[in-house]
């Protein structure tokens, strides 16, 4: 309780200084919002009608089995019947990206789940708005079962503080649900703005269509009472006839306006917020593609309204017109303190087009509360229409600093304590022997530690290693009921894990970590194997950039991208080891890393060191290094890209062969074929092993598909979106693919050829179940690192990944060998390799 206590004030503090920030984040706004968890309270969970008292709205929270097991509506015999719903107050305004549901189970007494449902969401209340995607289509796909968790995204994602889930039946069956939120506080306060209708740019080859798709307002002659493609968190590319959007139209990104339209010369856009606050500062998104006609606005004029008139003296910012930069960019506009609750701006075209994709405001939280309170978690009772709010005068203004300074001192004297009190402890603690058990209920306590939200999708691209927090655990302390053997080679383990750069050591020699493009290490490699290697010259080619054409970004990370492209004459270009599908004339399909222009000097070394090591690479079940382009910025790399995309998109889209295939008339891979494909990876990291590397992420995600069940072991899986869900940070640090880590590798950050194998299995049980689950898809986060504790006890309480329908014990047995607690008792990736081919027949 003692690190719980610590915690919480240390939480306490952070919330007592923190600033309203904006620009949310989608990719990292994805926390479960307190159904599953229980911050979204009873009362707070209304719907239209129920079954029966044991199956009201309270009972509709996912992963929950109180009552009868869900919610469940009173339907009426009506096609498509919509008057039934679920509804969630989350009391302050949310930004909203996913969406959770669930059957009814009951513990097998339930069959009851929602095929389809739709969304409608409010502000305020009163006006309720029914969610479309970015094609337009309102109807989401919801459970094919009472009890698997169905995650759906949000595109575009909604701000609101009143969601209803609205199941769609044809009365074939009845429905139940559980439902989850997940999402952050909408901290903007911004309810709504009003624009002019953006229009369209004709351009020579096709017309680019600037228009605001996802308005949620009114749209006539302008935009009113809305929020949209301004308030989505997604910023347009340089370039704004692309998109971070697939299968949309040119321009989609962006909001547009022409200056022929404006003989004033300026585009008016008016800010609705849900009270007084207190503004520093408006990011404003803008294109400066000026080979185009677009550049930023040269002026913005702003005025405010904090009661019921606008103020007389408007705010003026200049901006600087960038005429050689075409780098879309944030422009940043200094709102001086103004209190208001209602902002309108003026701004001035600097050439024909303005072209916006965000707008962002920031503001202090204390200057325009009454109350001096922490940031809402969706726990205040209150609901923010009755915040009492008013401008600040001088002398309540000296005194709330006053109060804060105050209480700034306190919260110092406290961290002092808390951390002194922690010093003596690790000082105790050298100095005695402390027993199992001591380390075991220490290691509860942290976990006890959690943050408010249950459940965060991490999407950081930075992959490091794990907190030496989460290292405190029974492997570092001698156990009578530990083997002899082990005990020595966890004894090896701490002396050299707590190495001054606090990196894991691999076979006691020093391993190096690439930065890589994304982020994420691509292979972890010893540093003699490193040296041996990078001594030598690249081995592959300049290409000609010219010759390359952009078709999609795959992935991002701190310091580049992944592109999908299309290159030319490739095949001419080549080396003939290089043998490729296509004829010479047609464009090859691969896959470019690109670093950012502005990375480190480090990023750039490990770079050119990674193109050095992938040079080496040569193996028929590894993605192969093509050519380069690195006389120029930005540096690139070339890899080859299989045309099926990756494994874990290629297997759920296919179904196993049977009669359930036949009805549903769904593309079908055999067993044989499995089988086929989970050898090649084998004998990928066999080649791997075999040179010393370790590969850290191995899964369905980063294997990819080529023609005639082809598959290439890659490694930027974890740069995209896609597979968010896959990845947890851990104490707000790393990130890491805990589902498909062995428990060495979670607890004490040990990653080696064996860590591999265990990954291997866990891959495995993936390709057996068609990637239609996560692993481990009915344990939180939380409870697989649990879980890892329960693999280093090893009393028998540990939970296996479970045997798929389709895996026959052969095939489940090396699974199992692969998970041993030992990690001399895996089997090597030789073995896995040569045991798969004797399956096969």
């Amino acid at each position: 309780m003692k690190h719980l206590w610590d915690t919480h004030l240390l939480l306490l503090l952070l919330g007592l200084f923190q600033t309203v920030t904006s620009q949310v984040n989608p990719g990292v706004c994805r926390y479960a919002l307190g159904m599953s968890g229980g911050q979204i309270q009873d009362e707070d969970i209304s719907a239209s009608s129920q079954w029966s008292e044991s199956t009201a709205a309270r009972y509709g929270r996912l992963d929950f089995e109180e009552g009868d097991g869900a919610w469940c509506p009173e339907i009426t015999f009506e096609t498509d019947n919509l008057k039934e719903f679920l509804q969630i107050d989350l009391r302050s305004l949310h930004f909203i990206t996913l969406v959770g549901t669930q059957g009814r189970h009951a513990g097998g007494m339930g069959n009851e789940f929602a095929q389809m449902y739709k969304i409608k969401y409010s502000r305020d209340g009163s006006r309720w708005i029914s969610w479309r995607n970015r094609q337009g289509k309102q109807v989401i796909e919801g459970n094919r079962n009472a009890y698997d968790i169905v995650l759906k995204d949000l595109e575009p994602p909604i701000i609101a503080r009143y969601v209803r889930f609205m199941p769609v039946t044809d009365n074939s069956m009845n429905v139940c649900m559980r439902v989850e939120l997940y999402g952050c506080e909408w901290l903007d306060g911004l309810v709504s703005y009003n624009a002019p209708v953006g229009e369209q740019m004709s351009l020579p080859t096709y017309p680019v269509y600037l228009n605001d798709t996802v308005y949620d307002g009114a749209i006539i002659h302008s935009m009113t009472e809305g929020l949209g493609q301004l308030t989505d968190g997604v910023c347009g590319l340089d370039d704004f006839t692309l998109s971070h959007v697939y299968n949309v139209w040119p321009g989609y990104d962006y909001v547009g306006w022409n200056n022929e339209s404006f003989p004033s010369g300026y585009v008016e856009v008016m800010f609705e917020f849900d009270r007084t606050r207190n503004f520093t500062t408006m990011k404003v998104h803008c294109n400066n593609m000026f080979s185009r006609h677009v550049k930023t606005f040269r002026q913005v004029v702003c005025y405010f309204r904090s009661e019921a008139d606008w103020e007389a003296t408007p705010l003026s910012f200049s901006s600087v017109v960038d005429e050689k930069n075409p780098s879309a960019r944030f422009v940043t506009v200094n709102l001086a303190n103004h209190m208001a609750s209602a902002i309108k701006c003026q701004f001035y075209f600097a050439d024909a087009w303005l072209l916006f994709s965000e707008i962002t405001f920031q503001s202090d939280t204390a200057m325009y509360n009454t109350t001096l309170a922490p940031p809402k978690t969706g726990l205040d009772n209150t609901p923010p229409d009755e915040d009492p709010t008013h401008k600040v005068d001088d002398s309540n203004t000296r005194i709330l600093i006053g109060c804060l300074v105050a209480i700034i001192f306190i919260l110092v004297a406290i961290i002092v304590i808390i951390l002194w009190r922690q010093v003596w402890q690790k000082m105790l603690e050298k100095s005695e022997t402390f027993a199992y058990n001591h380390n075991q209920s220490s290691t509860t306590s942290e976990q006890e530690s959690s943050s408010t939200y249950e459940r965060i999708f991490p999407l950081g691209p930075d992959y490091q290693e794990p907190s030496r927090l989460i290292c405190k655990l029974p492997e570092f302390a001698q156990s009578s009921e530990e083997p002899a053997s082990t005990s020595t080679a966890a004894s090896k383990s701490t002396t050299t894990s707590v190495a001054q750069d606090g990196v894991p050591h691999y076979a006691e020699a020093d391993i190096v970590n690439l930065q890589g493009v994304t982020g994420s290490n691509t292979y972890a490699i010893p540093a003699v194997t490193m040296d041996l290697l990078s001594g030598k010259d690249v081995a592959v080619e300049e290409f000609p950039r010219k010759l390359l054409t952009f078709k999609e970004k795959l992935g991002e990370g701190q310091f580049g991208e992944v592109h999908l492209c299309e290159a030319q004459g490739m095949q001419e270009f080549m080396n003939k080891e290089f043998l490729f599908d296509t004829s010479e004339d047609l464009p090859v399909l691969v896959a470019v890393k690109m670093l950012r222009s502005d990375a480190n000097k480090n990023a750039r070394n490990d770079f050119l060191k990674e193109i050095k090591i992938m040079s080496r690479l040569k193996d028929p079940n590894i993605i192969r290094l093509l050519a380069v382009c690195i006389h120029s910025d930005p540096l690139c790399m070339i890899t080859e890209y299989m045309e099926n995309g990756d494994l874990n998109q290629f297997l759920s889209r296919h179904e196993p062969e049977g009669q359930l295939a036949l009805l549903s008339n769904a593309p079908t891979v055999s067993f044989d074929n499995l089988c086929y494909m989970a050898t090649q990876i084998a004998s990928g990291m066999k080649y791997l092993s075999s040179l010393n590397f370790v590969h850290r992420d191995l899964a369905t995600r980063n294997c990819l598909v080529g023609k005639k069940y082809t598959i290439k072991i890659a490694d930027f899986g974890m740069s995209r979106n896609l597979y968010s869900g896959d990845y947890y940070r851990i104490q707000g640090r790393a990130v890491l693919p805990i589902r498909w880590m062995s428990w060495e590798s979670i607890l004490l950050g040990k990653f080696t050829t064996a860590s591999d194998v265990w990954a291997f299995g866990v891959t495995l049980w993936e390709i057996l179940n068609f990637c239609k689950e996560q692993p481990y898809s009915q344990l939180t986060d939380e409870q697989v690192i649990e879980n890892t504790g329960e693999f280093f006890r090893d009393q028998k309480r540990q939970i296996y990944l479970p045997q798929p329908v389709l895996c026959p014990d052969s095939l489940y047995k090396i699974m199992l060998s692969c998970w041993k607690r030992n990690t001399k008792e895996r089997l090597s990736f030789q073995e896995i390799n040569q045991a798969l081919l004797d399956i096969q027949p």
